[in-house]
């Protein structure tokens, strides 16, 4: 066997064991020089440790591809502290096991050396550290985001989109943790630009960022733009489309032949209304198609009810039903 012979037979066999292919166990050392020197007693103490805390037996393998290292470092050293950091910062068994699956490069990393000082600097957004913890556990590659080169020059673009009072920007982050993997050149900016462009104000733009942070996060070229088209396309005005983003943004990132194509398809062809009701009521986009438009044009139209969309939707459906007479 090729392999066996440029490398420790000890932990050859360990990979042959857990059912690893020769391709993966080549990358595997590719990646990890360190792996050369482990034996197999290690490896196999480390792979019981994961399993031990919560990492199912069939994701093992995944996560040591992802990140053979974890088989090199010590237990009591490395393992152990990280674990038992992530842990006071859960609040459910298995968060700290689909974390660490999600990015396992995270038990690398030292708690003294990176998960204080990224406490420290999301304190000072106002960010608690249950609010860290949650963070962690949602997008765990954020323990491996410089907050010099990375970090800090996330909070500076959204500084400057007038977010930096009563911790506006710790907010952001803990709605969407992941808005910080993004680059700032390269997406977030752009993406606020062309929001400008399309008639955002500032403040505009700040509420999207509060309330829906994750449309910032999405392709100009790719989705926003496209959407925009479609709408153009459909006869919305550039007002128009500028009022409907400012109240519900995601309409500028939901998929067109999916969500909104079929929903303004059933407001002029079903409902018989026009586009300038959606523009009144832009929450109109958010509701389900099948659970909640359909259901209650139905019921409206066996009673021959007419209502403005907010009065239709913009309340549950038990109030619905009060509301229009329809209890039985």
């Amino acid at each position: 066997m090729e392999t066996s012979n440029s490398h420790s037979s000890g932990i050859m066999w360990f990979f042959k064991d857990k059912g690893f292919d020769d391709t993966s166990i080549n990358e595997m050392f590719q990646k990890c020089k360190r792996l050369e020197g482990v034996q197999r007693e290690k490896a196999s103490e480390n792979w019981d440790y994961l399993r031990s805390i919560g990492i199912q037996e069939r994701k093992l393998p995944s996560v040591v591809r992802k990140c053979p290292k974890i088989l090199t470092l010590g237990l009591h050293e490395k393992l152990f502290p990280m674990v038992n950091c992530l842990e006071t910062l859960g609040s459910k068994p298995q968060e700290v096991a689909s974390a660490i699956t999600k990015f396992p490069h995270i038990l690398a990393h030292s708690v003294e050396e990176k998960l204080c000082p990224l406490l420290g600097f999301f304190e000072a957004l106002g960010v608690t550290e249950k609010q860290l913890g949650k963070m962690i556990l949602i997008n765990p590659r954020i323990i491996s985001y410089s907050i010099e080169h990375k970090l800090s020059q996330m909070v500076e673009f959204l500084s400057t989109l007038h977010l930096a009072k009563d911790g506006m920007i710790g907010k952001v982050l803990v709605k969407h943790p992941y808005i910080m993997g993004y680059s700032v050149d390269n997406r977030l900016r752009p993406t606020s630009e062309f929001l400008k462009s399309i008639g955002l104000t500032d403040m505009d733009l700040q509420k999207v960022l509060v309330n829906y942070p994750e449309v910032l996060c999405r392709d100009v070229n790719k989705i926003l733009k496209p959407n925009l088209s479609y709408l153009t396309s459909r006869g919305f005005g550039v007002g128009q489309i500028a009022a409907v983003v400012t109240c519900y943004p995601p309409v500028l990132i939901k998929s067109v032949s999916n969500s909104l194509e079929p929903r303004i398809k059933f407001l002029i062809d079903v409902m018989g209304r026009g586009l300038d009701e959606v523009v009144d009521y832009p929450d109109y986009f958010r509701h389900s198609l099948k659970r909640r438009l359909q259901l209650r044009q139905k019921l409206l139209m066996q009673k021959n009810i007419s209502c403005t969309l907010s009065e239709m939707l913009d309340c549950n459906q038990k109030k619905f039903l009060f509301k229009f007479g329809l209890v039985q």
